[in-house]
């Protein structure tokens, strides 16, 4: 982190203070009608909203793809968001954050911005490689985002994929040894904050080990706590001893190891806090033991984790409590009607300090926090976006970042198995490749990416599992060489499913994504029973190999299935080129599996 400079400033009233503890999205916006129905997205600041931030002195915003559509937008964006900023009674810098990972959390646009693999994907070449991708990746990402006015960034995720049935960690973490992600999150700090961009470790204590999901539910940790502080809590206590990085995000999970203390929810019933809400987990164990100096930020007060249990005014009073320094998300505002809503939230706050439900000591020294960490990065709500557009052209996505994002996705390949010498595949003229993808742009991806690779005349057929009809899937298969089949585990979100040609196929043999792992069992057992030379790849989490890795000749994994070109006639992502060279034998698979794959009771 940058040193500190001392910036003489009036003393901040208390308004002041808790607008600089408040962190909103603006994700969409509409002028008119109800928030519960607006979904018109936010790329350029309204006048009302630019009022909230002047008025309410906001410390920060958080911003969404929805947000970030193009390079001149988003800048434009920025300008405005700091230009509101500057109008503000304290003339405070906005932090603008975003969740710039890489891999599968990436907000800005994937044609346009460089956004790889991800950290599975660097932990698989952690053997031969070290931290060289942590450091190259976070680096390529920090410049990019400072190009476009963002100065945060919630990264990296140092979270120890314990549990192969994590939804909503899994690839997001570099793999499930505590050193090594230590190691890898040191590197992506220090790649991101010494080119200027604040980092946020999440999610603390550690979400590694959880079977559900805090958007939609409240996980529960039951690890004992010499396990807790040997895996959960190992990065956190390395990164922080060694980089001391500028936030530190909580984790809306319940650790009754650590903190076994209880709330009633709206709904009146007795439940432990979560982290994030823990003064025990937030106060007395970040601070405390782990010494950390630095903000300390809320995930999203908006996830079900939080939302189900709490009004918005009692998350918000609940965190603050608990020694976090912000919160993140903690109201929606869609339409100017719902500035009343934030208008009550700091009226609230204001009368918690005031009957001494908040210490207005320690609302004191949060406020200094996040303005010695503005201080810090030398924050500012000055610049000139007509230079920034120029410059970011010449930065984003540029041939040398996409180039180091290739390199990435290319290492981290992961050949688990070939037998019959398989691969590296022997295609020759008139050869058919049956694919086998969950949705049909996957499939263009990977028939392209081969056609790229190979010189060879070879026709293709597709089996998406979103939908075909079985009985053509049958003559394709009997009909073809070598059947490639890919999946995707955990299974894919709404923002994620592939694309609209899936709609064409006859409804009437759509299937379920429950349906689709057996519907991909029994396509890999009839490419068996045909006796064809066949290849899997795990495209995300790579725990399915257990299941589906015996179906097949060679095994491969590519943590990342990313498509960063998707036209009509154009479909591409550097995984899937990656795979491709392996497959037809232009590169080797040098990669190595981050975590254990442990095979299936009965198999």
């Amino acid at each position: 982190m940058p040193s500190i400079k001392a910036v003489a400033k009036p003393a901040l009233s208390l308004e002041q203070k808790l607008g600089q503890k408040l962190m909103l999205d603006f994700r969409y916006f509409c002028e008119q009608g109800t928030g519960q129905h607006c979904r018109t997205p936010m790329t350029k600041l309204p006048e009302s909203l630019a009022r909230v931030i002047s008025d309410y002195n906001i410390g920060g915003v958080i911003l969404f793809s929805e947000n970030t559509q193009s390079i001149e937008q988003t800048i434009t964006l920025s300008h405005q968001l700091q230009v509101a900023a500057s109008k503000s009674s304290s003339k405070l810098p906005l932090f603008i954050s975003i969740d710039q990972e890489g891999g599968r959390v990436a907000r800005l646009p994937r044609d346009i911005a460089t956004s790889f693999t991800g950290n599975m994907s660097i932990g698989a070449t952690y053997k031969q490689h070290g931290v060289d991708f942590a450091t190259k990746s976070a680096t390529v990402i920090a410049n990019e985002l400072t190009a476009l006015g963002i100065n945060v960034n919630y990264a990296p995720t140092i979270d120890v994929n314990m549990n192969p049935d994590n939804p909503v960690i899994n690839v997001r973490s570099f793999g499930e040894n505590p050193q090594r992600v230590s190691e890898l999150g040191a590197a992506q700090v220090a790649g991101f904050e010494s080119n200027g961009i604040i980092t946020s470790l999440k999610h603390f204590p550690g979400h590694g080990d959880t079977h559900v999901d805090s958007h939609t539910g409240l996980p529960n940790v039951a690890h004992s706590k010499s396990t807790i502080y040997e895996q959960d809590l190992a990065p956190f206590k390395h990164i922080i001893a060694k980089q001391n990085p500028g936030m530190i995000m909580t984790a809306h999970i319940q650790y009754p190891a650590l903190d076994s203390s209880t709330f009633v929810s709206v709904e009146g019933k007795t439940m432990i806090k979560p982290a994030t809400m823990s003064r025990t987990i937030i106060t007395d164990i970040l601070r405390g033991e782990l010494n950390y100096k630095g903000v300390v930020v809320t995930d999203a007060l908006d996830m079900a984790g939080i939302s189900q249990f709490f009004t918005p005014i009692q998350a918000v009073i609940n965190t603050f409590l608990a020694g976090v320094d912000i919160a993140l998300m903690p109201i929606e505002i869609r339409t100017p009607d719902d500035i009343k809503k934030l208008d009550e939230l700091i009226k609230s706050l204001v009368h918690a300090v005031e009957s001494n439900q908040l210490d207005e000591q320690e609302i004191t020294q949060s406020a200094a926090r996040i303005i010695s960490l503005k201080n810090a990065f030398e924050l500012s709500t000055e610049f000139d976006p007509i230079n920034a557009v120029v410059n970011a052209k010449s930065i984003i996505g540029n041939k040398q970042h996409r180039k180091i994002e290739a390199e990435l996705a290319l290492a981290a390949i992961t050949q688990v198995k070939n037998t019959e010498n398989t691969l590296p595949l022997n295609l020759n003229d008139g050869q058919h490749i049956h694919i086998i993808m969950p949705d049909t742009r996957k499939c263009m991806a990977m028939q392209q990416a081969i056609e790229s690779a190979s010189s060879s005349s070879i026709t293709f057929s597709c089996s998406s599992l979103q939908g075909f009809d079985p009985a053509q899937a049958t003559q394709s298969i009997k009909t073809a060489d070598i059947v490639i089949a890919g999946n995707a585990t955990p299974n894919q979100s709404a923002v994620e499913i592939g694309g609209m040609d899936d709609l064409k196929d006859d409804p009437s043999f759509a299937l379920n994504t429950r349906e689709q792992p057996q519907a991909l069992e029994s396509l890999l057992a009839m490419a068996n029973k045909f006796n064809k030379r066949t290849v899997f790849i795990s495209l995300r989490a790579p725990y399915d190999i257990a299941k589906f890795g015996d179906y097949a000749h060679s095994v491969l994994a590519s943590y990342a299935y990313n498509i960063d070109v998707d036209k009509l006639e154009r479909v591409s992502g550097p995984a899937f080129t990656a795979l491709a060279k392996v497959l037809v034998g232009q590169a080797t698979a040098n990669g190595t599996l981050p975590v254990t794959i442990k095979p299936q009771k009965g198999n």
